[in-house]
């Protein structure tokens, strides 16, 4: 087994002396996809922000690899509508060298629109600017925010196929934050189910299965309904949240 790009050991975090997530273990190896699925505060956007390094553990230690290059893909992103921005401008603001950043398009199937206002962008393909921007620097860990939020079923499912095409190609290991385990099942190696701690992970198939999964989420569906109350910046930055706990994320 090769080392591990991240590892999270007995991982604990306080917001206003609440624990937001505790005794988290999770390792991600390279080639790996995981998928982490939770209801409304359970600690989704907090233990992302840990991996991340946005945020520092308040238990445990997060481990990462020497040579660790992460790109992050955001779930949502404010642009205002009257920012006369196009595709190839935005991804510029990441990365200056224009080849990169056609090669990144090229990757993600969008490089036709690179002179395309953002704003005419369907929910499919703003989606895929944002894996672009994610990928401009052939990072070997992706960590993906909802990939797929916006994106109808057929378009869904062409975003995991190239999410699962970019493991390979990059290559790279990939944390996706997901809401909907039945989609999610055949792009995923491994679901990580999180309620503040692990309640159960394994391959989809287990989890859905799982005692602790289906007590969540119940036995008819593997889905439940996803509302941000936040939005990204062009440069990453949370706008319009109401989050107290950091948790970004509201759950029926």
């Amino acid at each position: 087994m090769s080392e591990a790009l991240i590892q999270l050991q007995g991982i604990g975090k306080y917001f206003n002396n609440n624990k937001v997530v505790s005794g988290i273990d999770l390792s991600i190896e390279d080639g790996q996809i995981i998928t982490l699925i939770g209801p409304n505060g359970a600690g989704k956007t907090t233990l992302v922000k840990l991996v991340l390094g946005l945020l520092e553990p308040d238990e445990g230690r997060v481990i990462r690899h020497s040579n660790l290059r992460i790109g992050y893909m955001p779930q949502k992103l404010h642009i205002d509508p009257t920012l006369p921005i196009t595709l190839g401008r935005f991804l510029a603001l990441a990365e200056p060298n224009t080849k990169l950043c056609i090669d990144a398009l090229k990757e993600v199937g969008i490089e036709k629109h690179i002179h395309s206002p953002l704003q005419s962008l369907s929910g499919g393909e703003m989606q895929r600017a944002l894996l672009a921007r994610a990928i401009l620097r052939k990072p070997n860990f992706l960590v993906l925010d909802e990939p797929v939020q916006g994106v109808d079923v057929a378009g869904q499912e062409e975003l995991y196929k190239l999410i699962g095409q970019l493991r390979t190609r990059l290559p790279c290991g990939v944390l996706m934050v997901s809401h909907d385990l039945h989609l999610v099942m055949s792009a995923t190696d491994e679901v990580v189910c999180l309620n503040q701690h692990i309640c159960c992970h394994g391959r989809p198939d287990q989890v859905s299965n799982n005692p602790a999964f289906i007590e969540l989420f119940g036995t008819k569906t593997a889905t439940y309904t996803h509302h941000h109350d936040h939005e990204h910046g062009l440069h990453g930055e949370v706008v319009h949240s109401n989050d107290s706990d950091s948790s970004g994320c509201q759950h029926d």
